[in-house]
């Protein structure tokens, strides 16, 4: 009986979990379509489209077309939404209005092809039924992210929260999430939640590796949460996101400062009267949720300091007050008071008050906000344009336009004025017929969001006068009874952002914000973000430590080898082994380029060479060589004195090496040799420096000694100056080198030519 009993109940059950799986798999939208479940959007569409062709009712006369359709059309929406879809691929939910909501038959799917109720698993830590209830209407999708929530985040700050299922710790953040969620959300903080089961792109997007975890997004910028999970942490939190300074403390001494700058802000301001001593946080969310429109500044009631304003105001301290200013800093514009003060009135309190009563045009959006695109006909919007200039000459103007505007009651126009010089383009397209000088206003309705418009200049300019407000009222009489009085048309350019901040600025705070989040990340010990920048980090420093490397390495092995290389120059030493080759034998149209050193001149004279020669390497008929003037003095000299005829060594430099009793220092001297036509060119150093040493010993010399000094000691005198001289003056040997090689491509150095090359027997090394 017993084994009966239990067989029974087993069928029982499978039919039961049969009926509940054919239920769930009679409508698959994947199957009606024809596709994958990984199909994209177009494969998608395509799929609808040939499906809706061929079982249109109106084609197709199959008694179950209709119905087929119905389903195709039904299949179409939930796949093309990505929202409606990734529901459906959860929870097998068709409708997306509640998308979490568990009937008797709604399964969860756990592997291919076999569902559990999950009534029968309900974990506190892993079901979903715990969670979806108070977090399934902030459920986050990656293009949601990209395409709703960043854009937001410049007006509101968000909290979102990366969980996932079997999320242990999760249990513990919960309760406090909601806590904060009921705070938060009421005041204007958007909340989101993103499951990393389901939204592991949106996830890694987020940088988010680890669950649970909490972050805010302002600005478009993602901060993660590292304290403790508790409400006021929280609170804490949402507030520091927020830019600083989005309310100024106002007291008796600064009201007058705060008031008067609506000219330069080109804003409205409000001034909150309450009193705790610090800015409430529905105060700062609205403030950045207005920032764009409104000043805002706060004035504590509890401070001596502000008893002035209190009194000024009328102010009721049981309740908190806001004050709108505009043009008038005297008289309030506008006024709320109430005890529960909630967001929405706030909002609409503000909303009424964005701009003011004339704003200044100072940027596209202020521009599109102010004077919209024609919708249709009935909603025509009327721009009564004021084009002037800053100078004092145009303030009595300027405040007889603002007197206008402020009694204006037509909803359908709004005037604005706008600076020729801050915006030339805008001012050059609609001021015709006065060889464009301002002032002048202009009537204008936008036609298009590409900038077409058609306007109507006021006949007379503008002066203020009372004749010019009687013309401009009697123009807008007549453009409310005939609109095509805008005869005028054009294409306006965009507006230039005058409040826009410098390059440099901008790039200072960008670095800044960089810069923090790193720290941030080393702080909090972020190292999976980390990973890819410390890479970049210690990849930098490695090429940069081993090119150092290398170029030592390459520059110790230049200064032992032959040929030596110095800036990429190729210059082989000139021995009794290359001589023939390098001189002797060089092919026609070929010279060779010879610089004459020392051992002790080596170094400095080859970079020297190197850098003035580096820009003639290109040429193929050019080659450079060096001479070792100590090793093969001789040679230079025979070759000096075949061409003595042509060329005399400076009288100076041979009296004072036979003074000396030397041979000439031929160090720093250049040949440029033909070897084939036998001639060589000569460049000899020519000193371009600074005497630092011996002009002024000498004259010192000379200012101290009496005329009566022996001619001996004089002449040593000068031999020893010139030598300290010539040291110091090594490096400036090759000053003018560039100018010469210049010249001996162009072929205009005087050549000297040779019977014959010295030979071999005096370039051997002396003795």
């Amino acid at each position: 009986m017993a084994k009966t009993t239990v067989l029974y109940s087993v069928v029982i059950l499978c039919v039961l979990l049969a009926g509940a799986l054919s239920s769930t798999a009679e409508f698959d939208p994947y199957t009606i379509l024809g596709i994958t479940r990984s199909a994209n959007q177009a494969e998608i569409k395509k799929a609808y489209k040939r499906l809706a062709k061929e079982w249109h009712p109106d084609k197709n006369k199959k008694p179950e077309a209709e119905d087929m359709f119905i389903r195709i059309t039904e299949s179409y929406e939930i796949l093309s939404s990505e929202e409606k879809r990734a529901n459906y691929d959860r929870y097998r939910q068709m409708d997306s209005a509640q998308p979490y909501d568990r009937g008797p038959h709604a399964f969860r799917r756990f592997h291919d092809g076999f569902y559990f109720d999950e009534s029968f698993f309900s974990f506190p830590f892993g079901g979903k039924g715990t969670r979806d209830a108070a977090d399934g209407r902030h459920v986050l999708h990656f293009s949601q992210y990209v395409n709703d929530i960043t854009p937001d985040s410049f007006r509101k700050p968000y909290l979102i929260k990366i969980t996932s299922d079997w999320c242990f710790s999760c249990v513990h953040v919960d309760p406090v999430w909601r806590e904060a969620v009921q705070e938060l959300e009421p005041l204007g903080v958007g909340i989101g939640v993103v499951d990393v089961s389901y939204e592991r792109r949106l996830a890694n997007h987020l940088g988010a590796h680890r669950t649970p975890s909490i972050l805010g997004v302002v600005n478009g910028k993602v901060t993660f949460f590292h304290y403790a999970v508790a409400k006021e942490h929280l609170v804490q939190f949402v507030e520091d996101l927020l830019p600083q300074r989005l309310v100024e403390k106002v007291t008796d001494r600064n009201d007058r400062d705060f008031l008067n700058s609506w000219h330069q802000v080109n804003k409205p301001h409000v001034l909150l009267f309450d009193q705790v001593p610090a800015v409430p946080l529905l105060y700062k969310l609205t403030a950045f949720a207005y920032k764009d429109y409104v000043q805002f500044g706060y004035v504590d009631q509890g401070l001596s300091e502000t008893a002035d304003l209190l009194r000024r105001y009328n102010i009721n301290t049981y309740a908190p007050t806001m004050l709108v200013f505009k043009e008038d800093v005297v008289k309030p514009a506008d006024i709320i008071q109430s005890k529960g003060m909630k967001k929405q009135i706030i909002d609409e309190f503000i909303s009424n008050n964005k701009f003011l009563l004339a704003p200044r045009l100072v940027n596209q959006k202020v521009f599109d906000e102010l004077c919209p695109v024609k919708q249709f006909h009935r909603r025509r919007k009327y721009c009564v344009l004021l084009i002037t200039g800053e100078e004092d000459a145009f303030v009595p103007g300027n405040e007889a336009f603002l007197s206008l505007a402020a009694g204006n009651t037509r909803e359908v126009v709004r005037f604005t004025y706008v600076y020729q010089r801050q915006q030339p383009p805008l001012c050059a397209a609609l001021l015709v017929g006065r060889d464009g000088a301002p002032p002048q206003v202009v009537i204008l309705e936008r036609r298009s969001e590409a900038g077409k418009v058609v306007f109507k200049p006021v006949p007379g300019g503008w002066n203020g006068s009372e004749e010019d407000k009687h013309r401009l009222l009697e123009e807008l009489e007549r453009l409310q009874k005939d609109p095509s009085i805008l005869t005028h048309d054009a294409t306006l350019p965009e507006l230039n952002n005058e409040f826009a901040s410098m390059f440099l600025i901008r790039w200072i705070h960008t670095a800044y914000d960089y810069l923090s989040e790193i720290v941030d990340d080393l702080l909090h010990n972020n190292w999976r973000e980390m990973m890819p920048l410390l890479s970049l980090i210690f990849s930098a420093l490695f090429i940069l430590f081993g090119t150092v490397v290398i170029q030592a390495f390459r520059c110790s092995h230049l200064q032992t080898s032959s040929p030596i290389t110095r800036n990429f120059v190729e210059v082989t030493e000139l021995t009794d082994i290359t001589y023939t080759s390098n001189l002797v034998k060089l092919r026609p149209g070929h010279i060779n380029v010879v610089l004459v050193l020392t051992d002790a001149t080596k170094n400095v004279l080859l970079s020297k060479f190197a850098k003035e020669v580096y820009s003639f390497t290109g040429s193929l008929t050019l080659h450079f060589s060096f001479l070792n003037a100590a090793k093969h003095g001789e040679w230079m000299s025979a070759l000096l004195e075949h061409a003595q005829d042509a060329m005399r060594i400076d009288a100076e430099e041979e009296e004072g090496g036979a003074g000396a009793g030397r041979k000439a220092d031929y160090t720093g001297y250049v040949l440029a040799l033909n070897g084939h036509k036998k001639y060589l060119c000569l460049f000899k150093p020519v000193y371009t420096g600074d005497d630092t040493d011996g002009k002024p010993e000498e004259d010192a010399a000379g200012a101290t000694r009496p005329r009566s000094a022996s001619r001996d000691e004089h002449q040593h005198r000068r031999v020893a100056a010139r030598s300290r001289s010539t040291i110091l003056q090594v490096h400036h040997k090759l000053d003018r080198l560039g100018l010469w090689m210049e010249r001996l491509m162009e072929g205009t150095l005087p050549r000297y030519y040779v019977p014959a090359w010295p030979g071999l027997d005096k370039i051997t090394v002396n003795k």
